[in-house]
C-alpha cells in the first residue's frame, strides 16, 4: 500500500474519532448542566441541551424512571457510549485497511 493511501486513511480515522468524540463530549456536557441544576436560560446550556436532544434523539425516553438524574443519566449517557464505541471501531477498522 503506497503511503499517500496510509496517510488519507489515517485522516480519516483521526476524524471519525474526533466527530465520536465531541458528540460524547457534548452529551456528557449536558448531563453535567442537568444534574447541576445548570440556568437553561444561558446561552451555552441552551445550545448544549438542544444539540444533545438532537443528538439522542433516537434514545428519547427509553429510560422512564421516576428518578429524574438517573433517566438523564441513562438517555443521554447511552448514545454517548454508543457514539464513542461506534467511531473508535468504525476509526481502528479503517486505519487497519
Amino acid at each position: 500500500m503506497s503511503r499517500r493511501m496510509h496517510d488519507s486513511n489515517n485522516g480519516a480515522a483521526k476524524a471519525i474519532v474526533i466527530i465520536a468524540d465531541c458528540t460524547a463530549l457534548i452529551l456528557g456536557l449536558w448531563i453535567l448542566f442537568a444534574l447541576l441544576d445548570a440556568n437553561r436560560a444561558n446561552d451555552l446550556v441552551s445550545a448544549v441541551h438542544e444539540a444533545s436532544l438532537w443528538l439522542a434523539g433516537w434514545s428519547h425516553d427509553l429510560f422512564t424512571m421516576d428518578t429524574a438524574w438517573l433517566r438523564t443519566v441513562l438517555n443521554f449517557g447511552l448514545p454517548a457510549v454508543v457514539y464513542v464505541l461506534i467511531g473508535h471501531s468504525l476509526a481502528a477498522r479503517i486505519r487497519r485497511l
